[in-house]
């Protein structure tokens, strides 16, 4: 578990800041493939945890939904928490009401489980649950962004394309006013994979002083809603 008072340390000797390559793409097909039998791994982690019932929101990243977050939060119940999904259907990118939306379904589970929210983001998911914080301190009590682009060139990854394509807008000017690299005023916890085939590494763990907590996670960023590492380190980051 990090040591939630020391300053982030995880960060790669180099920094991988270029799409990711091929061959690391094609890898991420994998993470399919082990999903069925890694269950009773992630199982036995949560188990071995003991949470504060806290009510903790994941947000599934681009072309996810809520389905494709079950088994982490079905984890994160076994492990003391009280998870929720965002609510909100597929994901296909930023709209202009999109964070209205958003802080209308925060505000409801906060008002059902009368206490702050911790958020988990998956990629894309994690860049919403940062400018939530940003708005909403008052209902959030931490953000763990999971293989989320915050920082640095925004087209630096395998999805921006289809995100353009599907959304009509560059992906460098979003029809809502964000600083995806300043820090929101809530903890913070970055997780990253140097076996990440999607997103460019270094766009996820950011420069220092873009997240309060630095952890490097070994999973594809396709599992990081699944992989046993990924569930574990989730799990030290709502501990901390």
């Amino acid at each position: 578990m990090p040591d939630p008072m020391s300053p982030p340390s995880d960060y790669p000797a180099v920094a991988d800041a270029t799409i990711p390559p091929l061959g690391r793409f094609l890898a991420e097909g994998s993470a399919l493939v082990t999903w069925p039998f890694t269950a009773r791994t992630a199982r036995r982690i949560a188990a071995a945890r003991r949470g504060d019932g806290r009510a903790v929101m994941v947000i599934p990243g681009f072309l996810a939904g809520d389905p494709m977050t079950s088994r982490l939060r079905r984890m994160l119940r076994i492990a003391g928490y009280a998870p929720h999904g965002w609510g909100l259907g597929f994901n296909r990118g930023v709209t202009a009401d999109l964070l209205a939306r958003m802080q209308g379904r925060l505000e409801h589970v906060a008002r059902a489980d009368a206490g702050p929210i911790s958020l988990v983001g998956w990629s894309l998911g994690g860049l919403y649950a940062r400018e939530m914080a940003k708005l909403r301190p008052d209902l959030i009590d931490r953000v763990i962004t999971l293989g989320s682009p915050f920082s640095g060139d925004p087209r630096a990854n395998r999805a921006w394309r289809r995100y353009e394509a599907l959304n009509g807008h560059p992906v460098d000017r979003l029809p809502i006013p964000v600083d995806l690299p300043a820090k929101p005023p809530v903890r913070t916890f970055a997780l990253w994979s140097a076996q990440d085939g999607i997103v460019a590494p270094a766009t996820t763990h950011g420069q220092p002083g873009e997240a309060d907590h630095v952890m490097r996670v070994a999973c594809r960023h396709i599992d990081f809603v699944t992989a046993p590492a990924a569930l574990a380190a989730i799990l030290d980051a709502l501990e901390a």
